[in-house]
């Protein structure tokens, strides 16, 4: 999960991260009255998960008295294809010098790479291939702890005074640790600003493991939060098959292809799937013209049976148009499940095999 800037500098303050005054509107007279409370000028800053936007027209600059014009310029407007429903008003701080850190996780070397460069706000892979001697790369090895003198060295390396090493090696520091504490796949400052010899992250940039909402409640107050996401493939067959979780639904396919039939789609609803998710599962299938047949396999665990059958339930009645339906449902709240079901005339299997065989009986009709 991609987080908007505004989130990400929440996380930062929370962590000690310092970054400019700011607050984010959704109206541009909200917007006015962020920075009639700022006082000075500020920076208008779409809030769109895209890189470039600078480039892009993204970020603009107003007096209090011209904010809300400028504001609803940006609002609305289509960032790189991102339509602007928020932006952030941040006061507009003086700049000495800029300067890149990020975090990673480098898959190849299985450990969390720290990235650092005396040159900020500009593209990292241009820098990298242009000029590879100005970036520092550091891998910390995720079963020792990181600490605060190795993020010094790491600020010493990258050629700063030493006035600036304590400054920046902190933020260094609490970065990593804001990257290990979120399980995040991305921590990035990119400019991170020298401003009259005070270190502020001008800009933010974090990407958390999907996996981490469930860890980190707070993820879940956040407007970038959609719990009903599902992964979702387009496939070449007749059949559609939707299972509540990766290997059911894979096995499900695998059963389709054993038993003679195509699987037209491959649509993972997760773990605890609510009423609504299933609902939108259905509907999305259904909408799918070469679908013939849904195949949707259910064992019940966080995910509720219950829950399952009054989803298919609902989404049957406002469907837009008549598929046949083979449920295979077993697990947790399962008599009720099949209850609910049952008195929708919904017919139901609790055999893997059998719901397979009747799913591919039916497409071949």
């Amino acid at each position: 999960m991609k987080l908007y800037e505004y989130s990400a500098k929440e996380l930062f303050r929370r962590d000690g991260i310092p970054t400019p005054r700011g607050g984010v509107a959704g109206t541009p007279e909200e917007a006015a009255g962020i920075a009639e409370k700022l006082g000075c000028d500020v920076a208008v800053k779409s809030q769109v998960l895209t890189g470039g936007r600078g480039k892009a027209g993204g970020i603009l600059f107003a007096s209090p008295s011209d904010t809300a014009e400028v504001a609803g310029k940006l609002l609305s407007s289509e960032i790189k294809g991102e339509t602007v429903e928020r932006v952030l008003i941040e006061e507009k701080i003086p700049i000495d010098r800029e300067l890149y850190v990020s975090v990673v996780l480098d898959r190849a070397e299985k450990m969390p790479l720290i990235i650092a460069s005396i040159e900020g706000g500009v593209d990292i892979e241009e820098l990298a291939e242009k000029s590879p001697e100005k970036i520092v790369r550091y891998h910390v090895n995720p079963l020792d702890e990181f600490l605060p003198y190795e993020a010094r060295e790491i600020a010493r390396k990258m050629g700063l005074e030493s006035e600036l090493i304590p400054g920046v090696g902190g933020v260094i520091w609490k970065l990593y640790s804001l990257f290990r504490k979120y399980d995040a796949r991305l921590a990035e400052i990119n400019p991170l600003v020298i401003s009259d010899g005070e270190v502020v992250a001008a800009d933010a940039k974090v990407e958390v493991d999907d996996d981490s909402i469930y860890r980190h409640p707070e993820f879940r107050e956040m407007d970038e939060y959609e719990p009903e996401e599902f992964a979702f493939v387009k496939l070449d067959g007749d059949i559609a098959v939707i299972g509540n979780g990766a290997g059911l639904t894979l096995t499900a396919m695998d059963l389709i292809k054993l038993k003679g039939g195509e699987p037209a789609t491959f649509l993972d609803i997760g773990g605890g799937a609510s009423e609504e998710v299933i609902r939108r599962a259905l509907e999305l299938v259904i909408s799918y013209p070469r679908v013939r047949v849904i195949f949707l396999n259910v064992l019940g665990g966080i995910t509720r049976a219950d829950d399952v059958a009054r989803g298919v339930v609902n989404a049957l009645k406002d469907a837009g148009r008549e598929v046949p339906l083979v449920i295979r449902l077993t697990g947790t709240n399962e008599e009720e499940g099949q209850r609910i079901l049952k008195e929708a005339g919904i017919p139901f299997e609790t055999s893997l095999e059998m719901a397979a065989e009747k799913a591919v009986e039916i497409s071949k009709q």
